[in-house]
């Protein structure tokens, strides 16, 4: 394992993280550092970084820098954007951070679209989609095509450059606000043509549209604390801004869910992603986790293109890898799920998405016992929901997530992931549990003492026969005991039987 640290240092908010990897297989987020900079306060006034906001961002480079040295980090890394960028006396700045011995690198604006694009192509599961990414300074929209960056353009429109030129009023004017999005509107007016043209999934990253998405998401009381891959309606986007724009910054900065910097800038960033909403005619965006720190790790992960094959299959092998299994028990456990699934294909009626899901759950379903025996199926669930699954949508993660709870006991129901699911998911949810189980109990011993299974579908029962060299009496009376939760499930009685070979 190595582990790289990569410092965002932003317009608005500068972040260290670091991921522990090994490269091209897995990875995982291991340590953060968030400090409030805001390097492009006074920057949309004069063209010039302020000498508190230089200071500012001095001392969180000292601390980054410390950081990586007494952790020995493999590697750090330092971008910057746009304010660097624009700054007349950017190369000044850069002059003093070298005193502190980390090089930063400054960005283009391409570059950071193009980081942003990978970001986006290897955490969600769309070949094609417009990507906008709102920082402090500027905001970038590009278009992604086959996974790869195609098109876009940075333009001055960050959350920090607006408030300063437009809001200066507390709570701002209405004549603030619509100056603001008169000049949104001349700025994108091309790129405004382009997306009603080309009507793709609008994913959306950065500090912004996630707070705006987590205020949304408090607001209709949201099943699960994940941001990524959210859908954010403009309805739900439009009304906690009118909102915050009705209040001063001292009550946004008590605002509930609101992070207390960002609550003089937040206002003049949702505006921006209304108007592009409101001017494009699209009826919400897609909330991305990840941003330019990602895509620009995924260069240090991945080889060139640095993409994953599958986002949704490397998403669930990573979780897997950050739990140690019995490799040989959960390769028999899928194995026999798969058998099953294709067996009962006329009593159920699923297709691949259900195969795969029951599939994810079957290599999943043991990570509870890191933590430890009692209750695995529990802490299984917890590790599943613990955080986003890329490539997943909310739905099949909080069903992934519920096959993990009840692979081992329990009834299962929906309970709180309810207001995600379809109107048949709580019978899809016990059949697949169902299989699972059975694949469980088929392999209680651990030892692979079934070999093979004999499945027969009659009119009032499926007959499952264990083909094993010697009677195995504890997969026997462990299988039979789910046949309640069979018959529920599928409406059969379920026989089971040991078959010599």
């Amino acid at each position: 394992m190595q582990r790289i640290g990569i410092v965002d240092l932003g317009s608005g908010t500068s972040r260290l993280v670091v991921f522990a990897y090994e490269p091209g297989k897995h990875f995982r987020l291991v340590d953060e550092i968030r400090e409030p900079v805001r390097l492009g306060e006074g920057l949309g006034q004069g063209g010039r970084l302020s000498s508190a906001a230089i200071e500012r961002a001095i001392s969180a480079l000292r601390l980054y820098a410390d950081f990586a040295q007494a952790t020995t980090l493999d590697r750090l890394e330092a971008i910057a954007t746009s304010a660097l960028r624009d700054a007349e006396n950017g190369p000044e700045f850069l002059q003093r951070i070298q005193e502190i011995g980390l090089p930063v690198r400054v960005l283009s604006g391409a570059e950071e679209a193009q980081y942003g694009v990978l970001a986006v192509a290897n955490s969600f599961a769309w070949e094609d989609a417009w990507v906008m990414d709102l920082g402090g300074g500027s905001a970038q929209i590009s278009r992604m095509k086959g996974r790869r960056y195609a098109s876009g353009g940075a333009y001055p429109l960050g959350a920090v450059r607006l408030s300063e030129r437009f809001l200066r009023s507390d709570p701002p004017k209405k004549s603030e606000i619509e100056e603001l999005e008169s000049f949104v509107r001349k700025e994108l007016k091309e790129i405004l043509k382009r997306l009603k043209r080309e009507p793709l999934p609008l994913v959306a990253m950065g500090g912004t549209v996630r707070n705006l998405a987590k205020l949304a998401q408090k607001r209709r009381h949201y099943p699960l604390d994940i941001l990524h891959g959210y859908w954010l309606s403009r309805e739900d986007l439009e009304n906690p801004l009118e909102a915050l724009l009705r209040q001063s910054v001292a009550e946004r900065r008590e605002a509930e869910g609101l992070q207390p910097d960002r609550a003089d800038v937040i206002p003049a960033g949702g505006l921006v992603y209304r108007t592009v909403l409101r001017e494009a005619g699209l009826e919400g965006l897609w909330i991305s986790g990840q941003g330019v720190r990602e895509g620009y790790f995924y260069q240090y992960f991945l080889p060139p293109p640095h993409l994953v094959p599958d986002v949704r299959g490397f998403s669930v092998r990573n979780l897997f890898a950050r739990y140690p299994q019995e490799i040989a028990h959960t390769a028999r456990v899928r194995n026999f799920c798969r058998q099953l699934f294709r067996a009962l294909a006329p009593l159920h009626g699923y297709g691949p998405p259900e195969e795969r899901l029951l599939d994810e759950a079957a290599l999943l379903h043991d990570i509870g016992m890191s933590v430890g025996y009692y209750d695995h199926h529990k802490h299984g669930e917890y590790l599943v929901m613990g955080s986003a699954l890329p490539g997943l949508t909310h739905r099949e993660q909080a069903l992934l997530g519920l096959l993990v709870r009840y692979h081992r006991k329990g009834e299962p129901k929906l309970g709180s992931y309810k207001p995600l699911m379809l109107p048949d998911d709580g019978k899809r949810l016990e059949r697949l549990a169902a299989l699972l189980r059975l694949a469980e109990y088929l392999e209680r011993s651990r030892a692979g003492r079934v070999e093979a299974l004999a499945i027969t579908l009659e009119s009032k029962r499926v007959r499952l026969g264990l083909e094993a060299a010697e009677e195995p009496w504890v997969e026997l009376a462990e299988v039979r005991k789910q046949q309640g939760l069979f018959r529920k499930a599928f409406g059969r009685e379920l026989e089971v039987y040991w078959k010599h070979p």
